[in-house]
């Protein structure tokens, strides 16, 4: 089986404008009888929402929160990435695009990065023009700050609530074609299965809320913007109600999956400070510009930080790294963390962070500087900690993140099930192994403003003359009924158990066996481990209450027995990739210094995997990855 990415011919710098030059068109007239759904309120489904209503087309929107702009994308804090060279510094779309390449460690595809660096000066003008408050220099110009894996600034922001600001010009703009009756909104309502007739994707089954009733929805096409599924550890930076239902249910409708192994942990959390927590709170990368990070030379060092004097310190990204220093990648600055503390150099009550100090930052340039840039972050620390970050040192740790794997896409963001795309965090395409600082907000910008306007567009260019599916007919019908039996299945349990007691095994098993670092003993464990788990969760699972009723605890069931299948996936991923690459760290494939070790000849592809039924092995499918345009080479931050 060949999966075709679908990339255009040409030149690296010209192949989107070939594919914009030669995409199919949908006439005004035509639009507005098509009709398309977009899973996912945040960044890439409000803003493909808007556009593609904006165009014409009738959309509907949907989404679980209570609102549009409570998505997740709210909590991508320090900046959003462009290629614009404001700073002078050397930067440009190539010199971004090949950033983005190695920092995921030379496992995603040229074409795909290619564009995302360029479409990126597109979208700070498109944001600016919708009132997002960047920060500004003296003279009124954008400012720019640098991120990890980079030696250029190009990171645009709004103080540490970028995401928050550019999730709000989205969402004006989504609200404005709700006003002008383009955009139907649906809150309150959660996915559970995606409809197929003739081979497409033709419509989605939802639970409404706040009333326990299932709705059947029909489309000429359906979008998945639902973000990641890095809640599956429990304790992430991700919201208590992310997860990974709607991928996973389209995926057990066709929908390849893409490399799910490969999860991000953030190394700029705050530590875990009891048992009783359901989250960890994140502090935004870009501290690690003036921050410095260190660790005492002592182990279980007792005394406060300020009593540790210099010399008694290891700044050890400074010391291992010293090109990058702390700002190296994500995943190597995690990984030296967790190095860090599991060799008895962690502080803080339980022994488990480090310190990000802003003392020489402060000194060299005054405390309303510092305030200026990060003083949003600064108060928030000082709420959850009690304690003065311009006086102290924070205290961080790593945590789980970010998911560079999701639904297989093409050049289009389509995935293998014809009809179906799957944009920003849903869909595997831009990060490769390792997703660098900035790039998210950027990705699902992109996928929704500038991308699926002209792909999705494409698609329907052949589906002009096919008419509404009638949602009586029998794929709804028939969709409908596994839903409901899979509700009651949960609800007919009746154990004693709660999903969030299934929710933190698993998150402490995927956390310890397939985190920071896999090896082939602990991902076997790992994986018998997990059918044991879901074996009990069928036994002893307690949903209380009604289908017919609003039901949190069902669901959080629902959400968990997703979640107890892609667990198993994400170590089946991660045993098959015998090698380490970015975020992807195998034990037994490492340098002599402790760093990834590739094996190129052998697993330069993307995975990809086919469902093949319950309590059946999943099928792979590899997706060569091409380079002609970059150099293989070790990817080295010293």
């Amino acid at each position: 089986m060949e999966l075709n990415a679908k990339i255009p011919q040409g030149p690296l710098k010209d192949k989107w404008s070939f594919y914009k030059d030669h995409a199919r068109l949908v006439n005004p007239a035509n639009r507005k009888k098509m009709d398309v759904i977009v899973v996912g309120t945040g960044l890439a489904g409000s803003a493909a929402a808007a556009s593609l209503a904006e165009m014409g087309y009738n959309v509907k929107s949907f989404c679980f929160q209570d609102s549009a702009r409570r998505a997740h994308s709210v909590a991508a804090q320090g900046g959003v990435n462009a290629a614009k060279n404001y700073k002078n510094d050397g930067d440009s779309v190539y010199r971004m695009f090949y950033d983005t390449i190695k920092g995921g460690d030379f496992r995603s595809r040229e074409a795909n990065v290619y564009r995302l660096a360029e479409c990126s000066a597109q979208l700070i003008d498109q944001a600016v023009a919708q009132g997002v408050p960047f920060g500004r220099e003296y003279g009124g110009y954008l400012n720019n700050r640098s991120f990890g894996g980079v030696q250029v600034s190009r990171t645009f922001y709004a103080r540490g609530q970028t995401g928050q600001q550019l999730l709000l010009g989205a969402y004006q703009a989504l609200m404005r074609q709700a006003a002008a009756k383009t955009v139907t909104l649906y809150t309150r309502h959660e996915m559970l299965d995606l409809v197929i007739a003739d081979g497409k994707a033709r419509g989605i089954i939802v639970r409404n809320l706040d009333t326990g009733e299932i709705e059947r929805h029909s489309a000429h096409t359906v979008i998945l913007a639902t973000g990641g599924f890095g809640k599956i550890y429990y304790l992430s930076t991700l919201a208590m109600g992310c997860n990974a239902s709607a991928i996973w249910r389209a995926h057990k409708k066709g929908a390849f999956m893409a490399c799910p192994s490969w999860t991000q942990v953030h190394p700029t959390s705050l530590p875990q400070s009891g048992d009783y927590q359901s989250k960890l709170t994140l502090m935004s990368e870009s501290l690690r510009n003036d921050g410095r990070i260190w660790v005492p030379l002592q182990t279980a060092e007792k005394r406060k930080p300020n009593d540790i004097p210099e010399d008694e310190r290891d700044y050890y990204l400074e010391r291992r790294y010293p090109a990058f220093g702390n700002l190296a990648p994500r995943d190597i600055s995690s990984r030296a963390a967790k190095e860090r503390i599991d060799a008895g150099f962690g502080v803080g009550p339980q022994l488990n962070a480090v310190y990000l100090d802003f003392s020489k930052a402060i000194k060299e340039q005054g405390k309303e500087k510092i305030k200026e840039k990060y003083g949003n972050l600064f108060d928030m620390y000082r709420k959850i900690t009690a304690t003065d970050a311009y006086t102290e040192p924070m205290m961080i740790s790593p945590a789980a993140h970010f998911s560079m794997g999701g639904l297989w896409v093409d050049y289009e963001l389509m995935t293998t099930i014809p009809g179906l795309f799957a944009l920003g965090e849903a869909n595997f395409a831009d990060h490769g192994a390792n997703r660098l600082g900035a790039n998210s907000l950027l990705q699902a910008c992109v996928d929704g403003y500038f991308i699926a306007p002209y792909t999705i567009s494409n698609y329907l260019a052949g589906e002009i003359n096919s008419k509404r599916l009638p949602t009586d007919g029998q794929e709804f019908v028939d969709a409908e009924v596994q839903v409901r039996a899979h509700l009651g299945k949960l609800l007919a349990i009746n154990g004693t158990k709660t999903a969030d007691h299934y929710h933190k095994i698993l998150g402490k098993l995927l956390y310890d066996y397939c985190g920071l670092s896999r090896s082939k003993k602990g991902l076997m464990y790992a994986i018998h481990e997990i059918k044991q788990l879901r074996e009990d969760f069928y036994q002893h699972l307690k949903v209380p209450g009604t289908d017919d009723e609003m039901n949190g605890e069902l669901e959080k069931a629902g959400r968990i027995s997703d979640y107890l299948e892609v667990a198993e996936l994400m170590c089946q991923d991660a045993l098959t990739r015998e090698e380490s690459c970015g975020a992807h760290f195998r034990e037994e494939y490492q340098t002599p210094e402790g760093e990834a070790l590739r094996n190129d000849e052998q697993f330069c592809f993307v995975s990809a995997w086919k469902w093949q039924g319950a309590d059946k092995e999943e099928l792979l499918v590899r997706e060569p990855l091409h380079f002609e345009n970059v150099e293989l080479t070790v990817r080295s931050y010293k």
